[in-house]
């Protein structure tokens, strides 16, 4: 009998195994609480391209707003889920999407740190700072630049002010969420001087942080051991 609810408990772990693998493969998320402290922490993938209503080839890696935002839901329920981390390395997308996204990290009650690894780029420049702390990597970029339309775009006055209304959208979430002033924002997003072919500036690493934009260079361990102290300030502010 105890061989066999010996067999039983390492087949249900088998089974949790592979279902934590599933979500990983399919949504870039993790519950994490093997740590010093025990807080159980979600880790957040945002990879790729940002889907948003309109799915993209199978031959791109992409993070699916539909996948995100019920995960966030349950972040916040969730009372056992203490903090936070979203890793980011994105190239942008759906600008509506990711900031569907953004807005919702930042509305969390818990605490939440970001950490910009490879690229942040367009839209996911107010991905980058939606949370209470964010990192870049040295060797990061950060591509910051204007609303660009996809496909045929009719010039009337209608778009053309639905553009900018999106663009000032854009421009005071991210204001709000880090440093920078409005007015150096705006500079560096319609700089005609760096990209050859396009308007916008390219921030790597401690340039970003220089801006305004990005809190720390930092890497992995320096974003974690900031999470435990937020969590910590938390649990000791509500005693």
């Amino acid at each position: 009998m105890d061989q066999i609810n010996k067999r039983e408990q390492e087949l249900c772990e088998t089974e949790i195994e592979q279902a934590k693998a599933e979500q990983v493969k399919e949504n870039g998320q993790l519950n994490l609480s093997d740590n010093a402290y025990g807080y159980k922490i979600h880790l957040l993938n945002i990879i790729g391209e940002i889907e948003g209503h309109q799915c993209l080839g199978p031959a791109t890696k992409t993070t699916k707003y539909e996948h995100v935002l019920p995960e966030l839901a349950k972040v916040e329920e969730d009372k056992s889920i203490e903090g936070l981390l979203v890793l980011l390395n994105t190239v942008g997308g759906d600008v509506e999407a990711g900031l569907a996204i953004a807005e919702m990290i930042a509305s969390l009650s818990v605490p939440v740190v970001t950490l910009l690894l490879g690229g942040g780029h367009s839209i996911g420049v107010p991905l980058s700072v939606c949370g209470d702390h964010s990192f870049i990597v040295p060797t990061a970029t950060m591509v910051v630049h204007p609303i660009r339309m996809n496909g045929t775009v009719l010039g009337v006055k209608h778009n053309y002010e639905y553009i900018d209304k999106m663009q000032d959208r854009i421009i005071s979430f991210t204001c709000c969420h880090s440093k920078i002033k409005e007015v150096d924002m705006k500079k560096i997003m319609f700089n005609t001087n760096e990209l050859a072919k396009d308007v916008g500036s390219v921030l790597v690493g401690k340039e970003a942080v220089k801006k305004g934009l990005i809190d720390e260079v930092g890497g992995i361990r320096e974003a974690f051991s900031c999470l435990y102290s937020l969590i910590n300030h938390k649990k000791n502010s509500s005693i």
